[in-house]
């Protein structure tokens, strides 16, 4: 019985003090005028941070062509009647293919800087 009064002493703790009220924000300016904060550091570097898929499949597309698609990547949406449709609804289901993807588009970025780099 006594563990049972320990544990409702426990429950009937009184609540925390109030803290410091918060400023009010400044009439002068609105939200839509404020300035929108900085992007984070994460989204500077991540090359993929904006890009859709469907973006990723139309510049891979353009660079390697379906075969070439298909001989790095070996789904079947790449070699057998290929479209952009029936890829993205595939790769969109699909973790495992999608992020294939997203690594042969980061090395396609490398690729392109370092013919880039070739002509200087």
């Amino acid at each position: 019985m006594k563990g049972a009064q320990r544990d409702n002493r426990r429950m009937h703790q009184p609540p925390p003090a109030p803290s410091a009220p918060s400023p009010a924000p400044s009439p002068s300016v609105s939200d839509s005028e404020s300035p929108a904060p900085p992007p984070a550091k994460t989204a500077r570097r991540d090359p993929l941070h904006g890009l859709t898929l469907e973006m990723l499949l139309v510049e891979l597309q353009a660079y390697f062509g379906w075969e070439g698609l298909a001989d790095r990547i070996e789904i079947r949406c790449f070699y057998s009647d290929p479209s952009i449709a029936s890829s993205l609804k595939f790769l969109r289901k699909t973790p495992w293919a999608r992020a294939k993807v997203e690594s042969l588009y980061l090395f396609m970025l490398r690729e392109q800087e370092r013919e880039r780099a070739q002509r200087r």
